[in-house]
């Protein structure tokens, strides 16, 4: 048997750009690397309320260098974003509670189709400026990314539930216990440590800390490396 594979924790938001460039590099390297990637539906504005932070957006200067960086990493990462025409709306005042109840519901049932509907509401509201608000635009992704039109709605229908409110609230509570103030937010557990990450642009650091090697935000297939 060799080394037991290390737990790391990505905790996002869809509505975060910067969560999707991290989720889609640690998604690469979930099979490259000896790790148990687990992912961790938040709700970014309890934790932006929590640690007293704004959104970047809210600062002009920042603003200004948020769109040009994220049109540079798109590319750099092969990440398909592109800025929703009405951004402030989109951020500020529609939000992500819906999706990412969704996405937990989603977690504690059908597990093994959370990366697949986080990427397609991605795909939406980052890279096709669509809605993510809407129960037909959260079905729409679902169906999307392979799920059945009655699996879809069955889950749609308890984002309201006790379960599914709580689980969202403890994990991004589990996350401001990390330390969060913003998303996306990586956990890496190695040898009794707990090492925290805030950023997209930590991987390298990752790879470090894990003793894994870093290829770059594309790794080659591993068939390719043989």
């Amino acid at each position: 048997m060799g080394p037991l594979a290390r737990t790391v924790e990505l905790f996002y938001d869809v509505l975060s750009p910067y969560s999707w460039l991290g989720f889609e590099v640690l998604c690469r390297y979930q099979n490259v690397w000896n790790i148990n990637l687990q992912f961790r539906p938040s709700f970014i504005a309890a934790i932006m309320k929590d640690s007293g932070n704004k959104p970047p957006a809210l600062v002009p200067r920042k603003a200004q260098y948020m769109t040009n960086d994220l049109k540079l990493l798109g590319k750099q990462l092969q990440v398909p974003i592109q800025f929703p025409k009405d951004f402030f709306s989109v951020i500020l005042e529609k939000g992500s509670l819906s999706a990412m109840r969704f996405l937990t519901a989603v977690n504690l049932e059908h597990p093994e189709m959370l990366e697949k509907v986080s990427r397609e509401l991605w795909m939406r509201v980052w890279s096709r400026d669509e809605d993510i608000t809407q129960p037909q635009s959260i079905l729409a992704a679902a169906e999307k990314a392979g799920m059945s039109a009655e699996q879809a709605r069955g889950l749609l229908e308890k984002i309201s539930t006790p379960q599914v409110k709580n689980q969202l609230k403890e994990t991004t509570e589990a996350a401001c216990r990390y330390g969060a103030f913003g998303l996306p937010v990586t956990v890496a557990h190695v040898d009794g440590q707990t090492h925290v990450l805030f950023g997209s642009d930590r991987m390298e650091l990752l790879a470090h800390l894990l003793g894994e090697k870093w290829m770059g935000p594309v790794p080659p297939a591993p068939d390719a490396r043989l």
